[in-house]
């Protein structure tokens, strides 16, 4: 019998109110496997108002208090860790290897860090000699809705949840319709620990029926989003008229510089995995591989090399590289723009073809890692975001080419940069039109720093003391002596 998931209104996992529900799919196997509530607004207003019951205990209980309760919920989570990996694994049809080792490991972290953090965190005071002391307060805003996306589903579900929480807000927030399951077992979570009622309400349905209500509120004082540009736009147009916070989070087109004094081996090893990681879902994959002439063949060569070794196949299968893309409408918008490439001109040098594996996977949506050539950067391919297996190959002559190229999209999320040279390094870092900029590294994360975009790659900065700051409202309190 299919598990029918529950929202968490209020301290109770309950059924949407129309007992209305659409199917949930496995993208490794083509199989519908549990029901979805399709929410409506009436389930919003619900955990909103449940919300705002909850917060004037919560955000005056304490820091410590709050910073226990988000421990128990790390501490469950790690409890549950491989069963957890598991339902990532078959919700988003990424390697389970892979659920093992990042997605869950860092939903632990993301707890541990802001339990941490709000205990360690300081307000500034000005001594306006010889007659006043100024001092900064925070409070905490209110009710606040987070929307996360699918690619890595209970990772930044939770790096949104847990320092809205932590700063003594109470949040009403929607994990993607797509791959909902890891934060229905965060619900379970939350009662077996004994969360306060309403402080924490998950809200499953559509973008329309659900997102949307939760931006429009009124009394939703601030939206944390991650996902698509298009839909950040949509949100930004609502909210702004109504003064709202806006964190948005959003898409990529990252390249990632070989110079010709790089560790060669390193270099490509790890371009491997910065194009191919989660088949390429991940915001921050470097998908334009560009690369100084002097070493592109030899880099080429080797890069394929290694791209032609990944496996593609089940993802419970220790030795699959690659898994499944999130669906087949996202299979079919990958392989839509491989077609599109090789009309632009590019050639497909490895890959570029949907997988059948044999057995229990032949119905998947799966995609051979897909390596391009001769394109430049001005189209479509290089300037729209594919979030797919799908990286290209260019070149560059020096360092201003180089710069020129990795700057030439609307997007400005991450670089990568691969050289020796520690002048470059730093002259680089500084001129890129980037919020994360990598030296000789990928996805090397600190969660003490700040996180985010530039031009349409977003709005604010997520992580660290920085989103804490974001999830409260600063007050000016100055005293006359």
């Amino acid at each position: 019998m299919q598990e029918k998931i529950q929202n968490l209104i209020g301290g109770k996992l309950c059924p949407p109110i129309n007992q209305t529900y659409f199917d949930n799919i496995n993208p490794a196997t083509g199989e519908v496997y549990a029901q979805i509530p399709d929410s409506q607004a009436e389930d919003v207003a619900t955990a909103i108002e449940a919300a705002e019951k909850a917060f004037p205990s919560w955000s005056s209980c304490g820091q410590e208090l709050r910073s226990k309760f988000l421990h128990k919920i790390a501490d469950a989570i790690e409890a549950n860790l491989d069963a957890l990996a598991l339902d990532e694994s078959i919700d988003n049809g990424k390697p389970l290897s892979l659920a093992k080792s990042v997605d869950i490991p860092r939903a632990v972290s993301n707890f541990r860090f802001f339990a941490s953090a709000i205990l360690h965190t300081h307000n500034e005071s000005h001594y306006t000699e010889p007659i006043a002391i100024n001092y900064t307060h925070r409070s905490p805003l209110g009710v606040v809705g987070c929307i996360s996306p699918w690619n890595l589903p209970l990772y930044l579900f939770t790096w949104k949840i847990a320092p809205a929480l932590a700063a003594g807000n109470c949040v009403v927030a929607k994990p993607s319709e797509i791959t909902p399951m890891t934060a229905y077992r965060l619900s379970q979570i939350c009662v077996e620990v004994g969360l306060p009622a309403g402080v924490l309400n998950i809200v499953h349905g559509f973008g329309a029926s659900v997102g949307e209500p939760i931006v429009v509120a009124p009394t939703v004082k601030a939206i944390s989003f991650t996902g698509g540009t298009q839909t950040g736009a949509r949100i930004a147009a609502l909210a702004a008229p109504m003064f709202k916070k806006l964190s948005l989070e959003l898409g990529g087109k990252n390249a990632n510089l070989i110079f010709a004094d790089c560790k060669l081996e390193e270099a490509v090893a790890t371009s491997v995995r910065s194009s191919f990681a989660n088949q390429g879902q991940i915001c921050l994959c470097g998908s334009r591989i560009l690369v100084e002439k002097s070493i592109y063949e030899d880099f080429k060569t080797e890069f394929i090399k290694q791209v032609k070794a990944l496996k593609t196949g089940d993802p419970l299968d220790e030795h699959s590289n690659l898994g499944a893309v999130v669906s087949e409408a996202h299979q079919q918008k990958v392989l839509s723009y491989i077609a599109l490439a090789q009309k632009e001109g590019g050639k497909i040098l490895t890959g570029g073809n949907a997988v059948k594996p044999e057995g229990r996977c032949e119905n998947g949506f799966f995609i051979e890692p897909t390596v391009i050539e001769n394109l430049n950067q001005n189209c479509r391919t290089n300037q729209e975001e594919i979030f797919g297996p799908v990286v290209t190959l260019d070149t560059f002559d020096n360092d201003a080419e180089a710069l020129a190229k990795a700057n030439a999209t609307t997007y400005g999320l991450a670089t990568s940069v691969w050289t020796e040279n520690l002048t470059r390094a730093h002259n680089l870092a500084q001129k890129l039109e980037s919020g994360v900029v990598w030296i000789n590294c990928w996805l090397l994360r600190d969660l003490r720093t700040p996180f985010g975009g530039m031009k349409q790659s977003g709005v604010g900065r997520e992580g660290g003391f920085e989103v804490l700051k974001f999830f409260s409202e600063e007050k000016n309190i100055c005293i006359k002596l």
